[in-house]
Order: C-alpha cells, then structure tokens, then sequence
C-alpha cells in the first residue's frame, strides 16, 4: 500500500518583476500555508519522504509545512522536474520513487495537480486550488505500477474558513 499526499503551491504574488519561477508567495498564500499545515499537523502523517518543485513559491509553501508539522528539513527533496505544469513529468517523478517509500508528499503546481488527482484518484476535483491538499491511497507494493487510487482526503483554504 502506497500513499500519496499532493500539495499545490500556495496563493503567489504578481507583484514582483521576477521570472515565474522566482516568484514568491503573497500574504494570502502565506496565510493559506501556515493555516492548512497547522491544521493538517493535528493528525498523524507519518511521511516517508517529500519532493517538491524548486521553484520560490513552491519552496516556500513547503518550508511552511515542514515547520507546522515538525518535519525535518533533511527530507525534502527539491527537483527541477516538478516545475511541470502539463503532469507528465510529475507522473514520472512518482514512479520512479523508491519502493522504501510508503508515504511520499509532493509539492507542485496546477494544472499537473489537477491532471493526477483526476486520473489517479476515484474523486473527481474541478480544480485543485492553491495550497490544495488531495491524499490518495494506492493498492501496489511498487510506485512504478501506479494506477487508479482511491482519493482518502481533500483539504483546502475554503475547508477552514
């Protein structure tokens, strides 16, 4: 059994005059962060490894997280690969992940969010908005047979407000 725990980035500025990839986050994404983590940091997510996109805003979003749910910092794995919008990349980053992982939480961007959630999971989501948490459980020993999970959980801003 495999899990996964998919995080899109949290609300970014416009308000810079950096390339995309530099962008950072906004109050409202900084706000959105702390408040899904803290809430998230209530249960038990025994997590076995984290990649995330290495742009600002996703960095960002996920040092948020990993101070909210006490998670050492030496498990984050930034990967170029992750800033990928289209979802193929992140499909590949996924199964190729090691078999020793169980739990695996992914920090990318929409539309790949959006895109896994409704092909792998059984929970349609129009759109997975920023700082969107969608976990979805997998019956398979090794990530490279991925295929249609049952979606476990969904947590959004909207959820808390």
């Amino acid at each position: 059994m495999k899990s996964l725990i998919l995080v899109r980035h949290a609300k970014s500025s416009w308000e810079h005059n950096v390339i995309d990839h530099e962008r950072p986050l906004n109050e409202k994404g900084v706000k959105d962060a702390n408040n899904i983590s803290t809430y998230l940091s209530a249960n038990s997510l025994n997590i076995d490894a984290v990649f995330s996109s290495d742009s600002v805003r996703t960095k960002t979003t996920a040092n948020i997280f990993f101070n909210n749910l006490k998670i050492d910092s030496s498990m984050l794995q930034l990967n170029h690969e992750l800033y990928d919008f289209s979802g193929s990349n992140l499909i590949r980053v996924i199964k190729e992940c090691d078999d020793n992982i169980n739990t695996l939480m992914v920090f990318g961007h929409n539309h790949a969010i959006t895109a896994f959630v409704n092909t792998f999971g059984d929970v349609y989501i129009d759109n997975v908005p920023t700082c969107g948490v969608v976990t979805i459980a997998f019956e398979i020993n090794k990530w490279k047979d991925l295929n249609k999970g049952k979606t476990v959980s969904t947590l959004f801003p909207r959820d808390l407000k």
